[in-house]
């Protein structure tokens, strides 16, 4: 028998992907997907074995090969019952490949959504050879011709043309973009870049399916010459991907809008021209994604995985069948939509970068999701994530809030994003949920004045949005979020967030407590804030995401909003949490949230972020944080920290407005509301409370003109254990009330009663020995 050459199985690590299926981890959908180290650096190409037999009995064992790339969906689903699966690397084109990979085991239950990716022979075989193929095919012109002669409002055509067509028919073509002083990137200009070739996007893409649909020779006339004028430019140069990636994504999907929709009225040297450039273009963010970034081995690059969406779906589609890469790159897509999709989160639907990368990660998949589902007919919405992940912003970033939610945001201080709630309304047609189409009615009346924003204007067009959205989908009926229509705390495990809410419909009675302690540490667009937590109640934002978006890298975004001293949170001798520049140690500064509960009469959460502090503060053995949520009114925070030596621990607490120090109490003092917060036990004693404004470390020429923050520190006396439990009281102006509290110092716990209106609740705090 002939020897086979050994298989190198590399462990996995915390960037990589995982080996899936396994005995571990449940499946949430059907076929599971396969994903495993790859074998070696390049040229891999696998054989799958799937069986329902450890031994792979023949009779019994489907083989798949080759496979490209490590990560494989069947193309259909499988019947409920116990499988095995193995994997070996090919070593030539006759299918001899290398020893098999371990056997792993998975089972497969009933009552999964069925979500089978058709195979590489037949998932284009219905596709159409015409164009346009981006949005409307060619099949349907005719009839959406007919409905905007009859009806220009009927899908808000008319407002489309109006603001966003007839704009760029005399604008002056925008010249191709100069490069940074001394070719060293300058956040203001990097921006300036990027918004030119946004609105070079606007051009070409609304002026050409205006003139198309009203075939109006002028408008595509004018079409032309703005996508002519952009194919001019250098690939190589200031909008290439590695110069800037942002002006580069804006370009090629530029390129590949008007090459789709001008196809018919370009002349075939013109045609030439143009896919010369989009398939330059294309080539440069494939070749980054697949073989620099390799998202297929470690998935978490968040500009790399958003490529996917904003540039290989619409430009791959456009050359499908006229350039054989576009094939090879748009096959890889689907499989990592598939297979790996989304890296951020999960079954539950979280995004562990935080609700605005949700947002732009949202509008860019949900377009190439809309555009894939019409010209190949793939439904990618049916996958669990997707039919979740509307939630993570109703509950985490809810309509009437302000700094109350997690991680990068470039709304920081401004009213939830109407993008945000455009994206919502995207999932409310897919799914049917009314909860999720009143949270973008109340957001379009929050947000009215943000269209010229940088984080609007430079990524998206609202009117084209709703031209899309009002043709593709039905309007539904909104659902008021009464208090027994929602879940009064909703815990996303798979990013370790926790949203505690009362009164969710009614703005001026909204209470939201926002937690997070996650298992994707400080990596990417999060920060070092796990335990952390948020409060916004009655209309006021009062325990803050504190500091302000200015550009990712500067010195307000490194020194002060990634660091857990910006946090609601603590430090142990000065010290938080790791939130550098490591990959590896960002994703290692971890958090878990171990229960959720909805207990009698209130709510409960307990999470640890020991693994967080590991790097900083080698001596802390264990850092447990409980919140009560107490009869949808108050909270009480407890906190557990074990060190192997003694120190003192900072207490830390973030808000708009001075505060009002008093002894073992503090009091914020806003516009609508009020707080009241107060230390009811520490067990080395009071704490000594301090408050300091503004951003130490921070360049201040970054936040000029800006408001400053102000920031509690409540210190402990040096001692190797600590237990503090801290009473937060919101109040509505005009509504005084208080909530009053004894303990009982009995035996191994101190019990602590906490008496609103009658009544009383206990919290029991385990003593320090």
């Amino acid at each position: 028998m002939e020897q086979l050459s050994p298989l190198y199985e590399p462990q996995s690590g915390v960037l990589t992907v995982q080996y899936e299926p396994n005995e571990q981890i449940g499946l949430i959908e059907n076929p599971p997907r396969f994903t495993w180290i790859p074998a070696q650096l390049e040229n891999d190409r696998y054989v799958l074995q799937i069986s329902s037999h450890p031994e792979f009995v023949d009779e019994i064992t489907t083989t798949i090969q080759p496979i490209p790339v490590n990560l494989f969906t069947p193309d259909e689903a499988f019947k409920p019952g116990d499988y095995y699966w193995r994997y070996a690397l090919l070593t030539d084109e006759h299918g001899a490949h290398t020893a098999w990979s371990k056997v792993r085991g998975f089972t497969v239950p009933e009552g999964l959504p069925e979500t089978p990716l058709p195979s590489r022979e037949t998932r284009y075989a219905t596709t159409a050879e015409a164009h346009p193929r981006l949005w409307l095919q060619a099949s349907e012109l005719d009839s959406f011709r007919r409905k905007v002669k009859e009806d220009p409002a009927a899908a808000g055509w008319d407002v489309f043309y109006e603001r966003s067509v007839k704009p760029w028919i005399e604008r002056e073509l925008i010249a191709e973009p100069l490069p940074y002083p001394n070719n060293k990137r300058v956040a203001k200009l990097w921006r300036q870049m990027y918004m030119d070739c946004q609105e070079a996007l606007y051009a070409v893409r609304h002026l050409a399916v205006a003139g198309v649909v009203l075939e109006d020779e002028a408008l595509i006339a004018r079409a032309k010459a703005w996508l002519l004028h952009i194919t001019s430019w250098n690939p190589e140069g200031t909008t290439s991907r590695d110069y800037n990636d942002e002006a580069s994504f804006r370009i090629a999907g530029a390129l590949a809008w008007g090459y789709d929709w001008l196809y018919n009225h370009l002349s075939a040297e013109e045609r030439e021209a143009v896919r010369e450039q989009l398939l330059a273009r294309t080539g440069q963010v494939a070749f980054h994604v697949i073989e620099r970034s390799k998202i297929h081995h470690v998935p978490f690059d968040s500009h790399a995985v958003r490529s996917l969406s904003s540039v290989l779906v619409p430009c791959c589609i456009a050359m499908l069948g006229e350039e054989p890469k576009a094939v090879e790159w748009l096959d890889y897509t689907l499989e990592y939509y598939s297979g790996l999709y989304s890296p951020w989160g999960g079954v539950d639907g979280g995004w562990a970068e935080g609700p605005m990368y949700w947002t732009t990660g949202m509008a860019f998949v949900t377009e190439a999701m809309n555009l894939l589902k019409k010209y190949t007919g793939i439904d990618f919405y049916k996958r669990p994530f997707f039919s979740k992940t509307g939630d993570f912003p109703f509950y985490c970033f809810s309509p009437d809030t302000l700094r109350a939610s997690f991680g990068d945001q470039s709304t920081l201080g401004d009213p939830v994003s109407l993008k945000t709630g455009f994206n919502i309304r995207q999932f409310a047609g897919v799914t049917g949920n009314g909860l999720y189409q009143w949270y973008f009615e109340r957001v379009r009346e929050t947000d009215t004045d943000s269209e010229m924003k940088f984080y609007n204007y430079g990524w998206w067009d609202f009117r084209f949005d709703e031209l899309v959205y009002r043709h593709d989908y039905p309007v539904l009926e909104p659902v008021v979020p009464d208090n027994d229509k929602i879940e009064s705390v909703k815990w996303f495990r798979d990013v370790g967030w926790v949203a505690f809410h009362a009164n969710m419909a009614d703005p001026e009675r909204h209470i939201m407590l926002l937690a997070k302690s996650s298992k994707y540490g400080s990596i990417s667009h999060s920060h070092g804030d796990q335990n952390g937590f948020l409060l916004h109640a009655y209309g006021e934002p009062l325990a803050i995401e504190s500091g302000h978006y200015v550009a990712f890298g500067s010195t307000m975004h490194m020194n002060w909003r990634k660091q857990t001293r910006s946090t609601n949170n603590i430090l142990v001798d000065g010290l938080g949490q790791y939130a550098g520049t490591n990959k590896v140690l960002n994703m290692a500064a971890s958090g878990q949230v171990e229960a959720v509960e909805q207990r009698n009469g209130y709510s409960y959460s307990r999470s640890d972020a020991t693994a967080a502090y590991k790097e900083n503060v080698p001596y802390l053995e264990r850092y447990v944080r409980e919140l009560y949520f107490m009869d949808n009114s108050y909270v009480v925070v407890v906190d557990q920290i074990d060190l192997s030596q003694p120190g003192r621990v900072d207490w830390l607490f973030q808000t708009l407005h001075e505060m009002n120090l008093n002894g073992q109490a503090f009091k914020v003092q806003g516009t609508k509301a009020d707080m009241d917060g107060r230390f009811v036990y520490c067990s080395s004693g009071e704490l000594e409370l301090m408050q300091v404004n503004g951003f130490p470390d921070v360049d201040p020429s970054e936040y000029e003109g800006l408001p400053t923050h102000w920031h509690l520190k409540a210190t402990t006396k040096a001692a190797r254990s600590h237990r503090i439990a801290t009473l937060l009281v919101p109040i509505k102006k005009g509504e005084p009330k208080y909530v009053s509290f004894f303990l009982d110092d009995q035996d191994h716990g101190v019990h602590i009663y906490f008496t609103e209106d009658g009544v009383t609740r206990k919290v029991e705090v385990p003593k320090a020995y």
